[in-house]
C-alpha cells in the first residue's frame, strides 16, 4: 500500500509540473457542481449537493427556544456535521471527532460572519423567545473537498427554507403557530472555496487523492458583495503572501460563478 501511495503521489506531482491535474482538470477548474433543494420533506428547508463524487445532504429544522444572554433580540443559528461511516472508511460511528467539529465550525464561520441570515428578525419576544435554526449536514460520500460541500449545501438549504409564521399573544404570554409560512430572511450567499497547496502548485477543489497528498489547505469564504466572511487554513503547511493574495482573488471569481449555478439550481 506505501509502494502504491509513493507511486501516486510521483504521478500527482509530475503532471502538476506540467499544469495538469490527476483527474484531467486544469488548476483551476472546479469538479462539476449539482445542486438540489427541498429534497426532504419534512424539513423546513434542505439540499443535495454533489462535488465530483463528493455528496451531502443538509437539511433545515426551525424551532424555538431563548436567546444568547449576550444577544437577545437575535435569533440562534448552530451547525452540525455528520461524517456517515458509510462515505468513507476513515469515518466512524459515535460523537463528532475533530474533523467533524472543524468542518463544522469553517462552515458555520462562514455563514455567521457574512450575516447572511438577518437573526434579529428572528426575534418573538426579545431577550425570551426566538426562533433557532439548526443546520444539519450529512456527508453522503467523501472523495475530497467536504469543505465546499457542505457550505454550499448549507446556504442552497437556508435559501430554500420555509418556516411557519407565529403570533405573540402578550395577554396570555403565549405563541400561537400559524398554517401559513414565510421564507428564512437571507440576505448574503457566501460561499467558501478551498485550495491544496501541493509542493509550490496551488489548486482549486481538490479531491481526495490530492488531499492524501497535500502538504497545506485554505478556505477562503466570501459574499457577492466581496466581502471575506471566514478563513481557515488547515493541514499544517505554510502560504506566501503571493500564495494568498492568489487565493483571494480566485475564490471571489470562483465563488460568483459557484454562486450563480447555486441561485439557478434554486429557480429551477
Amino acid at each position: 500500500m506505501e509502494v502504491m501511495a509513493s507511486i501516486m503521489r510521483d504521478h500527482i506531482i509530475e503532471l502538476l509540473k506540467e499544469g495538469k491535474r490527476i483527474d484531467g482538470r486544469g488548476l483551476e477548474d472546479y469538479r462539476e457542481i449539482e445542486i438540489r433543494t427541498n429534497v426532504i420533506e419534512k424539513a423546513e428547508g434542505s439540499a443535495w449537493v454533489k462535488l465530483g463524487n463528493t455528496q451531502v445532504l443538509v437539511g433545515i429544522k426551525v424551532d424555538m427556544g431563548e436567546p444568547f444572554p449576550d444577544l437577545p433580540e437575535k435569533g440562534v443559528m448552530t451547525t452540525n456535521i455528520e461524517l456517515v461511516p458509510l462515505a468513507s472508511p476513515t469515518f466512524e460511528p459515535g460523537p463528532p471527532d475533530e474533523n467533524a467539529i472543524e468542518l463544522a465550525r469553517v462552515v458555520d464561520r462562514g455563514i455567521r460572519e457574512s450575516q447572511a441570515i438577518e437573526l434579529e428578525k428572528l426575534a418573538i419576544v426579545p431577550g425570551k423567545l426566538v426562533r433557532v435554526i439548526f443546520i444539519d449536514v450529512h456527508v453522503l460520500d467523501h472523495d475530497g473537498n467536504l469543505v465546499d460541500a457542505a457550505g454550499i449545501g448549507a446556504i442552497a438549504a437556508l435559501m430554500s427554507t420555509k418556516m411557519p409564521k407565529v403570533q405573540y399573544n402578550e395577554e396570555s404570554d403565549e405563541v400561537e403557530i400559524l398554517d401559513e409560512y414565510e421564507p428564512l430572511p437571507v440576505r448574503r450567499i457566501p460561499i467558501p472555496v478551498t485550495f491544496a497547496k501541493i509542493g509550490n502548485t496551488m489548486l482549486v477543489d481538490p479531491n481526495l487523492e490530492e488531499e492524501h497528498i497535500m502538504e497545506g489547505k485554505i478556505t477562503i469564504t466570501t459574499d457577492e458583495n466581496g466581502n471575506i466572511s471566514a478563513v481557515q487554513k488547515s493541514e499544517g503547511g505554510s502560504f506566501k503572501l503571493e500564495e494568498v493574495m492568489y487565493a483571494v482573488d480566485m475564490a471571489l471569481k470562483k465563488a460568483a460563478e459557484i454562486r450563480n449555478i447555486l441561485l439557478s439550481s434554486i429557480k429551477d
